[in-house]
C-alpha cells in the first residue's frame, strides 16, 4: 500500500507540469482494497479494472516502467502511449485490462471465468468495479449469468459512496445494501471494511477458497473513501457535494497508518524501517519517471495499431 500511494503521490506532484495529458483517476485512499485482495491470487488468476486501476495495476505486479511510461504517453508504455491511464495492462502477472467504460470489463471478467471453466482450468477471474456500475444492467446480466453457470469469478465492489459528484444515497435503496442485492442472486457475499487491509485479505481468501472448492462466484462488498476528485491530481472540497469533515473522517481511518500502527503494535517492523521502505518506493519512482521522459513517442503512423484488438 505505501509503494502504491508513493507512486500515486508522486505522479500527483508532477501531473502540473504538463507532460502527462491523460485523464488520471487516483487510487488514493482505497489501496487496502487493491492489496488485500490481489495477495490472494495467483499469478494466473486474472484481473479485470475499471478507471481507478492504478491500485489494482500494482497490487497484481504490474510493471511500474509500463504504467509511468503510458500516463507520459510513451512507446513503452503498457498499452504503447495509446490507452493512457484508464488502460493499463500487464498480462504476464495475470493484470487483464482495465477500461473507463462503466460495468465494461465485469462481463469480460465473467467472459474469462467461463473459458476457465470450459478448459477446466483452476483460475480464478476478479472484476473491480465501483458503487456507480452496481446501476449498470451490464452488472446484473453478468451476476445472473456467473450463478447459472456457476463459474468462478469475484466481484469485488469498491463502495466510496461516489459516482463522480453524486453520493450513494441519492441514486440506490439505502435499505438495500450491494452485497445485499449480490445475495439475492444466490450466490455468497460480504461486506467487509475496505481500509482494513488485514480484512480484506481474510474475506478474499475466504472468497476464493470457495470459488476453488464449492464452484461459482463469490462477491465482496469493499466500505472505502477516495481522497481526491473524481478524475485529476486535486482535492476538491470546493465542488460542494462532500463537506471537509467527511473527508478529514476517512483520512484519519486511512488504510496505510492503520496498518502501520498495527504492525509496530506487533513488533513486525520499526519506524526506521517504514521511513527506509517509504525513501525506497520514492527513489524507485523518481527514477522510472526520469527514465520515461526521454523515451520516444508512439510514430504517428501507427497510432491505429492495436486500437480495435
Amino acid at each position: 500500500m505505501m509503494r502504491i500511494r508513493t507512486i500515486e503521490e508522486t505522479i500527483a506532484a508532477r501531473y502540473p507540469e504538463g507532460e502527462m495529458r491523460t485523464p488520471t483517476h487516483f487510487s488514493i485512499g482505497q489501496e487496502a482494497t487493491a492489496v488485500g485482495v490481489c495477495a490472494a491470487l495467483k499469478t494466473e488468476d486474472a484481473v479485470y479494472s475499471g478507471h481507478r486501476c492504478h491500485a489494482h495495476y500494482l497490487a497484481k505486479g504490474g510493471n511500474l516502467l509500463g504504467m509511468v511510461a503510458e500516463l507520459f504517453g510513451r512507446e513503452a508504455g503498457c498499452a504503447r502511449g495509446r490507452g493512457g491511464s484508464v488502460h493499463l495492462n500487464d498480462p504476464g502477472v495475470g493484470m487483464i485490462a482495465s477500461s473507463a467504460i462503466m460495468g465494461e470489463t465485469i462481463a469480460t471478467a465473467v467472459g474469462t471465468a467461463f473459458a476457465f471453466a470450459m478448459d477446466n482450468r483452476p483460475h480464478v477471474s476478479v472484476t473491480f468495479f465501483g458503487d456507480g456500475c452496481v446501476e449498470e444492467g451490464i452488472f446484473h446480466e453478468s451476476m445472473n449469468f456467473a450463478v447459472m453457470r456457476k463459474l468462478p469469478v469475484l466481484f469485488v465492489c469498491e463502495n466510496n459512496l461516489f459516482s463522480v459528484h453524486s453520493p450513494l444515497y441519492l441514486r440506490q435503496p439505502r435499505d438495500i445494501p450491494i452485497y445485499a442485492r449480490a445475495q439475492s442472486y444466490g450466490m455468497l457475499a460480504q461486506q467487509v471494511d475496505g481500509n482494513n487491509v488485514e480484512a480484506v485479505y481474510e474475506a478474499a481468501v475466504k472468497g476464493i477458497n470457495d470459488i476453488r472448492k464449492k464452484g461459482g462466484p463469490f462477491f465482496l462488498e469493499c466500505m472505502t473513501y477516495r481522497w481526491r476528485e473524481h478524475v485529476g491530481p486535486l482535492f476538491d472540497t470546493g465542488q460542494g457535494y462532500r463537506t471537509q469533515k467527511e473527508i478529514d473522517h476517512w483520512m484519519a481511518r486511512c488504510p496505510i497508518k492503520q496498518a502501520s500502527e498495527t504492525a509496530l503494535s506487533r513488533g513486525a517492523c520499526t519506524p526506521d524501517q517504514i521511513k527506509l521502505w517509504k525513501n525506497e518506493y520514492q527513489t524507485e519512482v523518481e527514477k522510472t519517471i526520469q527514465s520515461v521522459v526521454g523515451l520516444p513517442f508512439p510514430d504517428t503512423k501507427g497510432l491505429l495499431e492495436g486500437t480495435y484488438s
